[in-house]
């Protein structure tokens, strides 16, 4: 816990680096460096607070980690908002030219469809001359932002709560020595109580090649590992894979879609799709905080990928209606909204809480949102704004699909048991409801 603290600070701070290097890079190279390196740092962030999360707090994980995400959420939807003030509404830069260029500003967006994305020789757009954006400001407000949360963690490293959950099972070890008030009423049975006792005792033992943060990495860890060890990570690799992948391609290209024929949505219009389709995600996450403790993941999963389903559905059927893109974009975003940290619970569930499966599924979801965005910008570009639509039915129709072999693999993946060997991958120890530690 301590190294990942460690990690999630240095994070922060190259992020924080980052921004404040961004409106200084006059050149492309650097500016693609830096940008990789914010990357890198985002997911380093990405990963280790969900695998931190669910080896913490375990069955109690999905409400924190629908915490999380909303927090994920809340913060794609408020940075356009403090970027907003700083931005130009004419050209960044003045010269000669600066009025005329100003006045082509509209025609210049309505040609920025997927069709004809280059076609912009004939704009006369001012290339020198004094820099007048403030967009600056911006970036290094964020750079702040990231610096006082990076501090906020290396305070926490040295609180009393951090040092109390670097060892949860010791903790756990006492509370149960000194409520446990079963043994005091087995007095008349001392043979037996002397074995609970030494039961009890018993440090707990800890699966090896779990103690470092490369450990998933370790052959040796899946030796003796059955099929659906592996068939449990894939298919929850795969449904994220495809559910963040649609929320990358969605709200990359709605603008794009609602803008071409059959709606031809006005401009200002189109553009409030995705702040639209982001505020119901984060409103969605704010919900699914209170209903996963009721809720059990897997239903909250197979919810979300019907919901993903029928709602592409009817946005085929009603393709045509402006009203119901919009109806149907905020669905979508409420049924996106808890995919990622109800599935992950899930996983986890099923794997007993070691952290590999969070690993698996982050970079699942991570490269999912990368190749659906590029793959459908090509089929978009040369097939028409239509198959924006189609594309997302078959994505929704992939992950129920993944879904629902995740569930078989489920039913087929072997059950706890006390018996099994110590150094099986499928089963690390565990603490069963009579506060005893076992495999």
């Amino acid at each position: 816990l301590a190294q990942s603290l460690f990690a999630l600070f240095a994070s922060s701070l190259a992020i924080s680096l980052v921004f404040a290097i961004i409106p200084l890079c006059h050149n492309v190279v650097v500016l693609a460096v830096v940008m990789a390196v914010a990357g890198l740092a985002m997911g380093c962030i990405d990963t280790i607070s969900n695998m931190q999360l669910v080896k913490i707090y375990q069955k109690d994980s999905a409400i924190f980690l629908q915490a999380l995400h909303f927090f994920v959420g809340f913060g794609a939807l408020l940075s356009p908002l403090i970027a907003d003030p700083f931005l130009s509404d004419t050209n960044c830069i003045l010269s000669n030219a600066t009025a005329n260029a100003s006045s082509n500003l509209p025609h210049i967006r309505k040609s920025l469809v997927p069709h004809h994305p280059g076609n912009l020789s004939h704009y006369d757009l001012p290339m020198k001359g004094m820099v007048v954006t403030r967009v600056s400001y911006a970036f290094w407000i964020m750079a702040l932002i990231n610096v006082s949360v990076g501090a906020v963690r290396a305070v926490a490293g040295t609180s009393p709560c951090f040092l109390a959950l670097q060892t949860p099972l010791v903790f756990g070890d006492v509370s149960h020595q000194l409520l446990s008030a079963d043994e005091l009423a087995m007095e008349t049975r001392p043979a037996e109580k002397d074995d609970l006792s030494t039961t009890v005792q018993r440090p707990p033992q800890t699966a090896r090649g779990h103690d470092d943060l490369f450990s998933c990495c370790q052959s040796k860890n899946f030796r003796g590992a059955s099929y659906t060890y592996f068939a449990v990570h894939i298919t929850g690799a795969l449904v994220l894979f495809m559910t963040d992948g649609i929320v990358g391609e969605y709200s990359g290209f709605i603008y794009s879609y609602a803008v071409e024929e059959p709606l031809s949505v006005v401009h200002k219009v189109a553009g409030y799709l995705p702040s639209l389709f982001w505020g119901f995600i984060t409103l969605g996450r704010l919900i699914s905080i209170p209903v996963s403790y009721r809720m059990k993941p897997a239903t909250m999963v197979f919810i979300n990928v019907v919901g993903v389903l029928v709602t592409f559905l009817l946005l085929l059927i009603f393709s045509y209606s402006v009203v119901f893109l919009f109806v149907g974009t905020a669905c979508l975003g409420l049924f996106l909204s808890s995919t990622f940290p109800s599935l992950l619970a899930y996983t986890e569930d099923i794997l007993q809480y070691k952290g590999c499966a969070t690993t698996v599924l982050v970079t699942g979801a991570g490269i999912g949102e990368m190749v659906l965005q590029l793959l459908v910008g090509s089929i978009i570009h040369d097939q028409g704004s239509y198959s924006f639509l189609v594309c997302g039915m078959i994505f929704g129709g992939l992950a129920f699909t993944f879904y629902a072999f995740l569930l078989f693999f489920h039913r087929m993946y072997p059950k706890p048991s006390s018996d099994m060997d110590a150094a099986s991958p499928d089963k690390p120890a565990v603490m069963d409801d009579t506060g005893l530690y076992q495999r």
